[in-house]
């Protein structure tokens, strides 16, 4: 795995989680200094994802996402954030599958993640075109040279369930992934099926992080590609990350462990994560 890849495409994840989640303006045109430079094409928004706590968050539409270009490349991406809401979907403890909704004969997926990928859109209307079918219309500013689909936490859950669909049923045959603490998104059969359709995946996972545990198999399987983050160093002991379990869920706390990794600029623990 390219390491700073993966802290590139984490850092614009990051991008999305700042943008406040019922903030309805389309973000189309803005330029971001990530990198060496990406310019945002539309937003992505979705409906919240319900849980047992509280059902009628599924009624809130939000920003979760957006899709970007490189201004030196023409790589296309796909960034979606998590929300709040996994936190209380770890306490329900009710995991359902459904039947994969956009490719016949690939198995179940979870039925909240699956409520919430088909609500995403690049408006904020709820009737308005899912992302795989407007992806192909889009104006991009300049060529497209490839695609790379990006999450955090749902977010990874939903960057799954949008490669599988973008892979099977859009001319984008070939995404690239990285998911960040992703939960496992669907049964023994999705992640046979995604295996082979979306062979181009690492999965990032913190060894001590409790969501990518989770759903519990057999039900449930991850898909393949996993890089694991551990927060404890064990030569010399030293623990890296305070073991709380948003500290070691968040996603500054997974850029922080992969820029160790690295020669480049240590990103920052929050500073109610530092041990």
């Amino acid at each position: 795995m390219d390491i700073n890849q993966a802290i590139l495409y984490a850092q614009l994840v990051n991008a999305a989680y700042a943008i406040d989640p019922i903030d309805d303006t389309n973000q189309a045109g803005r330029a971001l200094a990530i990198g060496a430079g990406y310019q945002i094409v539309t937003s992505i928004f979705a409906n919240d994802l319900a849980t047992d706590m509280n059902p009628d968050r599924g009624n809130q539409r939000v920003s979760i996402g957006l899709i970007l270009q490189a201004a030196a490349t023409g790589d296309v991406v796909i960034a979606i954030r998590g929300t709040e809401g996994i936190q209380e979907w770890i306490h329900d403890a009710e995991f359902l599958m459904v039947p994969t909704p956009f490719l016949p004969g690939a198995g179940h997926t979870d039925d909240g993640f699956t409520a919430v990928y088909l609500s995403m859109t690049t408006d904020l209307g709820s009737g308005s075109t899912p992302v795989t079918k407007a992806l192909p219309t889009l104006t991009f500013p300049r060529p497209l040279t490839s695609l790379t689909i990006c999450g955090h936490s749902l977010g990874g859950a939903l960057a799954t369930l949008l490669a599988l669909d973008v892979a099977a049923n859009t001319p984008f045959k070939n995404p690239t992934v990285y998911t960040y603490a992703s939960p496992r998104t669907g049964g023994p059969q999705f992640a046979a099926t995604y295996n082979q359709v979306v062979p181009n995946t690492t999965r990032i996972a913190g060894r001590l992080d409790l969501v990518p545990k989770l759903p519990l198999p057999p039900l449930y399987e991850h898909v393949l590609g996993l890089y694991e983050l551990n927060s404890v160093q064990l030569i010399p002991p030293k623990i890296l990350v305070k073991p709380d379990l948003v500290c070691l869920h968040i996603l500054t706390t997974y850029l922080y462990l992969l820029s160790l990794q690295t020669a480049g600029p240590l990103q920052p623990l929050l500073p109610q994560c530092v041990p």
